[in-house]
């Protein structure tokens, strides 16, 4: 019986393909050096498919334990993808995935149908579609890119098989014989000596796909994907066309296609690596400019902007008030630096306080490995430890810290999860001690330390402590939803409760804004009546903080 396409495999693929691009992304952020070679573009495609996952798994949530329709599915994969789109390679990315969502959901011009699987036909069309729509995006393609590879593939897959195992092995093949022959094509691969990274990208994708629909692991990119990755590591990168725009722009954008068309005319006379992907009036826009003021100012224009992403391609995200690439200190380095990510500007005076080199998070923005790169420069000195304060920058973190290793930079990456670990790791921080004994001590404490957030649910979803309404108030306790109120104060003192049953010595709060005062004294008034030695600390996390961060050690 020919294999299909049905929403259990488009979730499986979903999962493999971001499990694939976490295994390679050092490799692919290493031979990245086409349109700019700022070294994330694996980063990229990872929190781009991230998204991508997010958005599935909501789906199924909300539907168990019924399974949602393959329209439904392959729709939200698009839009996740789309709305967490990042750089140049994650952006084509998207447009790859939505062109292929429009055939599979039926919504290309009666090309597919609504019915629970797609047979090998429907993804050959939905490959095709996933290739023109992509080139039609780019506002000037060139081959030898992501692009060539996403087009090869479509070519290979065709063929008269009904199997949708047969057809993604075709595709997958015919993308690897491809992105072998992007450096014969494109002239700062062959210099450098490696493929195209956002094709290498595209590749492993590829490879989730026909791993999900055969059940059999595919063999690795390999060849000269593998072999120019180690070679790229340990020589400098360049770019494509001398030193280029300054700025890289990006954005979400609601817009009409009338406003649309006229922004990507004016954008095109901006800068160069234009690509605006999307539709139905929700647009990820991406450009290269010098003048990142007219690059929104265009956007504004169009229609409305949001989660505006300037990063200068010399020193990290132009929405910091960082030093220029010039003013980066020059003299002795300091023995030993902190550099850590953290949400609100309270904690970040907090932190900062503390000595460290701080990287703020903004809601629905976490930062690049750019930024992170250029915040262990500005730290100056020969060690450093770097605490990500979010499960979700492991990745991210993990690329920043191997590019500042080429650059001499000991790094020492603690996985915080949450920035009560953070500040817990900061505590029993020790300069003066051997650098392997204070990374050892600072592990330890955050680990020691569990972590909750209170937060606001934003629509019903089925939950691991049941369901919850819009509005209602969620404290997850290691990342999982354990408590589910209607008040504030009494979600908070349950989860500290649950907490606190396995034992503790200190209680951390972190409130944000919107949290009275009040709050915080009731709790704390709890905590000291009913658990005796628990000592409580409150900090406000100010704004772009969370509602409430807890921590207990």
């Amino acid at each position: 019986m020919p294999q299909v396409l049905d929403v259990h495999a488009v979730r499986a693929w979903c999962a493999l393909a971001l499990e694939a691009l976490g295994r390679d992304r050092e490799e692919i952020d290493a031979i990245n050096v086409y349109p700019v070679a700022d070294g994330d573009t694996g980063t990229n495609l990872y929190l781009t498919v991230e998204s991508a996952v997010q958005a599935v798994e909501a789906v199924f949530a909300g539907l168990e334990p019924a399974p949602p329709a393959l329209p439904d599915v392959v729709r939200a994969m698009a839009h996740g993808a789309l709305i967490g789109a990042r750089g140049n390679s994650g952006t084509i990315l998207a447009q790859l995935l939505r062109g292929m969502s429009q055939v599979l959901a039926g919504d290309a011009g009666g090309e597919g149908d609504h019915s629970e699987s797609a047979d090998g036909d429907s993804l050959r069309r939905a490959l095709r579609r996933a290739a023109e729509s992509a080139r039609e995006a780019v506002a000037h393609p060139v081959e030898g890119t992501v692009l060539t590879v996403a087009a090869a593939a479509a070519d290979a897959a065709d063929g008269p098989s009904a199997d949708c195992g047969d057809v993604a092995r075709a595709a997958y093949d015919g993308a690897r014989a491809a992105l072998d022959a992007t450096p014969g094509q494109l002239a700062v691969l062959a210099r450098a000596g490696v493929v195209d990274a956002g094709g290498r990208g595209l590749v492993a994708v590829l490879g989730a796909l026909t791993e999900a629909l055969s059940g059999d692991p595919v063999a690795p990119a390999g060849g000269r994907g593998v072999h120019h990755a180690r070679v790229a590591a340990d020589q400098p990168l360049e770019c494509a066309d001398g030193e280029g725009p300054a700025f890289e722009v990006i954005y979400l954008l609601e817009a009409d296609d009338q406003a649309v068309a006229r922004l990507r005319t004016r954008l095109d006379g901006l800068g160069d690596s234009l690509v605006v992907v999307g539709g139905d009036g929700l647009w990820n826009v991406h450009v290269h400019v010098d003048d990142a003021g007219a690059a929104v100012e265009a956007g504004v224009e169009a229609g409305r902007p949001y989660r505006i992403r300037i990063t200068h391609f010399a020193v990290g995200d132009a929405h910091m008030t960082h030093p220029t690439k010039g003013s980066v200190p020059t003299g002795e380095p300091a023995q030993r630096a902190i550099v850590a990510v953290v949400p609100g500007e309270g904690l970040a005076g907090l932190y900062s306080e503390a000595g460290a080199t701080v990287v703020p998070e903004r809601p629905g923005e976490a930062p690049g490995s750019g930024e992170l790169v250029e915040a262990i420069r500005r730290a100056h000195a020969r060690e450093v430890v770097l605490l990500p304060n979010d499960a979700e920058l492991r990745h991210t973190a993990a690329a920043a810290a191997e590019q500042a290793r080429t650059e001499g930079v000991r790094v020492a990456l603690i996985p915080t999860r949450s920035a009560v670990q953070g500040i817990a790791a900061l505590a029993v921080h020790e300069k003066e001690r051997r650098f392997d004994e204070d990374v050892v001590a600072m592990t330890s404490a955050a680990g020691a330390t569990r972590y909750a957030e209170l937060a606001v649910a934003e629509r019903q979803s089925w939950t691991m402590a049941g369901i919850c309404q819009a509005g209602d108030f969620l404290g997850l306790i290691d990342g999982d939803v354990a408590v589910i109120g209607e008040d504030v104060t009494r979600t908070a003192r349950t989860t500290l409760d649950r907490m606190l049953a396995a034992g503790g010595e200190m209680v951390t709060l972190v409130l944000g804004d919107d949290v009275p005062g009040e709050v915080a004294d009731r709790l704390e008034r709890h905590v000291r009546e009913t658990y005796l030695a628990v000592d409580t600390v409150v900090y406000r996390g100010g704004r772009n903080s969370a509602l409430m961060l807890i921590g207990v050690e």
